[in-house]
């Protein structure tokens, strides 16, 4: 299963010209049956999305209507065991808290692949390797 951070959900709505290359295949992405996310990514969607100096902000009825759409995936919540191994994770890879907290979501899912562009392209965390769609297509 593949778990997808917040920046593939950013570049699927994205409509500039200079990012088409991305957001098609955040697009081709989210066409996937066997992807997941968790809270933690959805929040991080919606407050991106919707900061108004954005350029293409959303507005919060069309940034609650995507993420609605999203439902139809796996989504970890945040809850304590997940706190408490991104912990332990941000401590053993030196990463961010929040990018433990992914990697918590995803192990907690039991996802083979971190899709992002924010982790270190093919580094293995926790078992699960992180792939940069936007690199390797």
């Amino acid at each position: 299963m593949y778990f997808i951070d917040t920046n593939i959900l950013i570049y699927a709505l994205c409509a500039s010209e200079s990012e088409t290359n991305k957001a098609n295949q955040a697009l081709s992405i989210l066409r996937k049956e066997d992807c997941a996310l968790s809270i933690q990514v959805l929040q991080e969607f919606y407050v991106q999305a919707t900061r108004p100096n954005r350029t293409q902000s959303l507005s919060h009825n069309e940034a609650s209507a995507f993420i609605a759409t999203l439902r139809r995936y796996p989504i970890q919540d945040n809850t304590l065991a997940v706190f408490q191994v991104a912990l332990k994770i941000k401590e053993r890879y030196q990463t961010s808290f929040w990018d433990a907290s992914i990697i918590a979501a995803a192990k907690a899912l039991n996802c083979g692949v971190i899709l992002s562009e924010d982790l270190n392209r093919g580094q293995l965390y926790e078992g699960i390797r992180v792939i940069n769609p936007f690199l390797e297509g």
